[in-house]
């Protein structure tokens, strides 16, 4: 496994999970601004998380989570991981 960083990571399983939230996001109708701020995270964080360019916390998990109305454990499902 590649070494993840602070830098942009791009890892297949980070793209995977990334397009996740992104089709929960567009499936219940709220742009990227929107989900940003409803999890508390920085708009272009997110865009890079949906991208699969970062690293997410388990915090960051649990915030999308439950801005998107999910278990974290939907988000890994719907990624395939």
């Amino acid at each position: 496994m590649a070494r993840v960083s602070a830098k942009v990571d791009k890892d297949e399983d980070l793209v995977r999970f990334g397009a996740s939230v992104r089709a929960r996001r567009q499936a219940l109708g709220l742009s990227q601004e929107a989900l940003a701020d409803l999890a508390g995270i920085d708009r272009s964080h997110m865009g890079k998380l949906e991208r699969g360019e970062r690293n997410l916390s388990f915090l960051n998990i649990l915030r999308i989570a439950n801005a998107v109305h999910c278990k974290p454990s939907d988000l890994f499902v719907d990624a395939d991981l």
